[in-house]
């Protein structure tokens, strides 16, 4: 029975190698998403699921093979991931607590103002060279493709994805009439060629981190799993380490450890003297 925590945690950490695929396949479909083009989130969870990969292949062939330093590292490693999974975890929240859509009176789809979004989001979307990428990213996408030919009722009757709100039409307050009152910033960056329409908007930069903020709540669930797994498997690996500790050591758990026994230095005398008390009695 003392190594049935090997047992399980070769058995574990077997399945946490294979639920790292999911963590990284997650990553990857953050970082290729057609409707985010982001990747300032994923890039970490990429990262864990790799290293979460690797470790447990390391806690795999410790437990399994009593390899007492791959464990060890396996140990160090494992306490530094959750710290690190939680930390992002934490911060993704945060970050993504604040922002969402506007309703508009009469329409289904929502609108998006950047300045809703917390300040560090705001600051990273705003970096122009970041933009540019992302910009980039979205043309290829060919999003606003998707309701270049809706009429005036579909506008009126279908929804949107956030990105189609905020990059591929101007503001719904915008009046192209010649009027002389103020408009919202946005309403002079539309453009109808194809190749500009709002990318250049606010309300494009924001429709993009609704985008991330409900990629990052969806994965987010996962990564709460991934840390109450990890908590629970780092118990055991403790005590396979133990184990694999007295294994080197050649004593088993349970194993007598004495090869001679040392009587105390009276103990010849008692004997002589419980001897004669049966010889006279």
């Amino acid at each position: 029975m003392y190594r049935f925590s090997n047992t399980v945690i070769g058995f574990l950490n077997l399945f946490t190698l294979l639920a790292s695929i999911p963590i990284i396949g997650g990553g990857l479909w953050m970082a290729r998403s057609k409707t985010t083009c982001e990747s300032f989130l994923q890039t970490p969870l990429l990262v864990i699921g790799f290293v979460i990969l690797i470790i447990s292949l390391a806690g795999f062939i410790g437990a399994c093979f009593n390899v007492a330093w791959a464990l060890w590292v396996y140990l160090v490693v494992m306490l530094f991931l959750i710290g690190t999974l939680l930390g992002i975890t934490l911060f993704g929240f945060v970050v993504t607590s604040r922002g969402g859509g506007v309703e508009v009176p009469g329409r289904v789809y929502k609108e998006y103002h950047l300045e809703d979004y917390s300040p560090w989001f705001k600051k990273r979307i705003k970096d122009p060279q970041y933009w540019m990428t992302i910009k980039n990213c979205l043309l290829g996408s060919k999003t606003c493709a998707q309701i270049a030919y809706w009429t005036p009722v579909d506008y009126l009757t279908r929804d949107m994805s956030p990105v189609q709100s905020g990059c591929c039409k101007p503001p719904t307050t915008c009046s192209y009439a010649g009027t002389m009152l103020a408009q919202d910033a946005d309403c002079y960056h539309w453009n109808n060629a194809q190749n500009l329409l709002c990318y250049d908007c606010d309300s494009c930069k924001a429709g993009v981190l609704e985008s991330v903020k409900l990629d990052w709540h969806k994965l987010s669930v996962l990564n709460i799993v991934m840390i109450v797994l990890l908590i629970g498997i780092y118990s055991i690996g403790c005590c396979a380490f133990q184990n694999t500790k007295r294994a080197e050591s050649d004593y088993p758990y349970g194993e007598n450890r004495m090869s001679k026994v040392h009587p105390r230095w009276d103990f010849h005398w008692w004997r002589w003297w419980h001897d004669r008390r049966r010889q006279l009695y």
